[in-house]
């Protein structure tokens, strides 16, 4: 993954607790990375270590450590200059998460070792999407549930997701129904 991922994490640690959670929880992990270069890449193991050790040292299921970081890697990618990117996306929150994958082939411009998931979406009856998440990297579900949260803060939408079809649970992917509307919060 690129660093960016990697600061990402850092930065939640930092508003969480400060430098010195950040060093327990790298601590934890057995990183011993002083600092992580945005558009250098790093193994994928790094970044599952560094979950797991944010999961022992704040006692939280790697699931909720995964859901907690998805929802501040969108909002904090908003804030490191992709949130322009982010406009060009869609005006609504439908329109946002039809074009996921069309943000990630304009990412790899910039960044050709980009490994990004892909994603199918499918606007239902009323204010409902049912969005498929097609991904190399196990066990990352939490973690776009936690996304699909920040990118509602971001359109200023409530949503409640549910998962309804589960990689971990033998499928080939994993599918998230969304309801979303001004007067839903997370689910």
């Amino acid at each position: 993954m690129y660093g960016l991922v990697n600061q990402g994490v850092h930065d939640l640690a930092v508003k969480l607790g400060g430098e010195s959670l950040w060093h327990e929880i790298k601590s934890a992990a057995g990183v011993d990375h002083e600092t992580f270069l945005g558009m250098d890449t790093y193994p994928d193991d790094v970044t599952y270590r560094l979950v797991e050790g944010a999961s022992v040292v704040l006692g939280m299921s790697t699931s909720e450590v995964l859901q907690a970081f998805g929802r501040h890697w969108t909002l904090y990618t908003a804030r490191k200059g992709y949130g322009a990117i982010f406009d060009t996306m869609g005006r609504t929150l439908p329109e946002f998460l039809a074009n996921l994958d069309a943000m990630h082939a304009r990412l790899s411009l910039s960044m050709p070792e980009l490994r990004p998931p892909s994603f199918v979406c499918e606007q239902l009856p009323g204010d409902r999407i049912r969005l498929e998440y097609w991904s190399h990297r196990p066990g990352l579900a939490p973690m776009v549930i936690g996304l699909l949260t920040g990118v509602g803060e971001l359109f200023s939408v409530g949503v409640a997701i549910t998962h309804s079809v589960c990689s971990s649970s033998g499928a080939d992917h994993d599918e998230f129904l969304i309801d979303y509307g001004p007067a839903l919060t997370d689910g």
